[in-house]
């Protein structure tokens, strides 16, 4: 029997992903959550072979989660369930050793047979993620630069985002004119759009 563990904020979907899985004669739902903060210690609870997660969760992303968990309980594999077809996702999904990745949109029976491949220690991928992922290719942005630009996605002025990362206004600013230039961007906003949807945010 496989252990499965869903996470999922929007009810219905959770609901629906709960029904459909149930079905399954080799499965048992061990646990279904709405929150990316209470993954790790629900499954440390629980003990799940396979973590379905969805990206965009409160609480906790769906990929950081995903890290923790491999970090705290490497025997449970995680398979990532999004909407958000980008391909920085999948990039930074294979650094944080999830061993799935298929988009919402994919048939129902496909999700079954992944858990079940991921369970069996397999990699299961949506092949046109991984094209596109290979076409974007990597984030040309620097840890540090990431961080401005999640932290100016708040609105905050330059002062404010050097206070909060413990930077110069001047230090600050470099990093902003980089990722604009990096990306292509015409400027700070069109640079988080840019980045937000190659997945690199």
């Amino acid at each position: 029997m496989i252990k499965v563990l869903i996470a999922e904020d929007m009810h219905m979907i959770r609901g629906a992903l709960v029904a459909l899985l149930s079905l399954e004669e080799d499965m048992e739902i061990v646990a279904e959550l709405d929150r990316g903060d209470q993954i790790v210690p629900t499954a440390l609870a629980t003990r799940p072979d396979v973590a379905v997660l969805d990206i965009d969760l409160p609480g906790l992303d769906g990929l950081s989660a995903a890290e923790h968990l491999h970090e705290q309980l490497p025997e449970c594999r995680t398979l990532v369930l999004t909407g958000l077809s980008r391909p920085g996702y999948l990039l930074r999904a294979l650094q944080v050793h999830v061993r799935g990745f298929i988009v919402k949109d994919a048939p129902a029976e496909k999700l079954a047979d992944g858990i079940r491949q991921v369970a069996n220690g397999k990699r299961v991928i949506d092949p046109d993620l991984v094209a596109a992922a290979l076409e974007t290719g990597s984030t040309p942005l620097t840890g540090r630069e990431v961080d401005v630009l999640r932290a100016a996605e708040s609105g905050n002025s330059t002062e404010q985002i050097a206070a909060e990362l413990s930077l110069s206004p001047t230090t600050v600013r470099n990093y902003l004119s980089n990722a604009i230039s990096k990306v292509g961007g015409r400027n700070r906003i069109d640079a988080i759009r840019i980045a937000r949807n190659a997945g690199w945010l």
